[in-house]
């Protein structure tokens, strides 16, 4: 087999920052790494690149193994490659994120690797740079937000207003006012109102929305200017 005379060799790697949302406040996906260094000690989910796939199989790959689902909402992030950031081996470690809903998927989760939801604003000591890795993610997801409605990804079909204005809340880590909140978010034209209501919450009950899907795809220009100053969080 032909090979670069005199180069050295390194190990590539996918993590994936797995976000949740359960109603109330955002969650991120743990597991317990099983090998040494650091075993037993929390990590993100993650693993090597197999020689016969691309970056974003591997992903793909990981997160299935994991949750059990190959269609949720993944992208690609960062490229970490500190030289030492692995002390085993030089290992280079592409993050992805991705976005599922607690609800709907909790009971398909891989008992294989002691996965755990933690609190974002609550998660325990990660190893590595997994904890960069996370807050890259956070930084990206804030901007990705403000002009696109992917954050919809981690609700439920149906869902009420105060749902979404605890997600982006919860995001953004600052008080939206709600009536001006509500206004601008119907005002995209994306939902549709159902005739049922949510009556756990409050005694009045708050009404269902929908996703519209048709136009969720060809009218992403509505999200924009809906978080002010979005490039606050784009991050170079």
């Amino acid at each position: 087999m032909l090979k670069y005379s005199g180069q050295t060799r390194m190990l590539v790697a996918v993590d994936c920052i797995i976000f949740g949302f359960d109603g109330d406040s955002y969650k991120l996906l743990l597991v317990q790494r099983g090998i040494a260094p650091e075993k037993r000690k929390w990590s993100l989910m993650g693993g090597f690149v197999q020689p016969n796939e691309n970056l974003d199989e591997g992903a793909i790959r990981i997160l299935k193994d994991l949750t059990g689902l190959d269609d949720v909402y993944m992208e690609q992030l960062h490229t970490f490659g500190n030289p030492k950031r692995d002390p085993v081996e030089r290992t280079i470690a592409v993050a992805y994120f991705a976005l599922i809903n607690i609800q709907k998927y909790e009971k398909s989760l891989s008992k294989e690797y002691n996965a755990e939801w933690f609190p974002l604003q609550a998660m325990p000591e990660l190893i590595f740079d997994h904890g960069d890795m996370v807050e890259k993610a956070k930084h990206r997801l804030r901007y990705k937000a403000s002009l696109h409605p992917l954050l919809f990804e981690l609700l439920p079909e149906k869902f009420t207003l105060p749902q979404v204005h605890a997600l982006y809340e919860g995001l953004y880590e600052t008080i939206f006012d709600k009536r001006n909140f509500n206004r601008k978010l119907l005002s995209t034209n994306l939902f549709i109102k159902q005739n049922e209501k949510d009556k756990e919450s409050s005694k009045k009950g708050a009404y269902f929305y929908q996703l519209d899907r048709s136009k969720y795809s060809s009218n992403l220009q509505a999200f924009l200017k809906f978080i002010p100053n979005p490039e606050e969080y784009l991050l170079s």
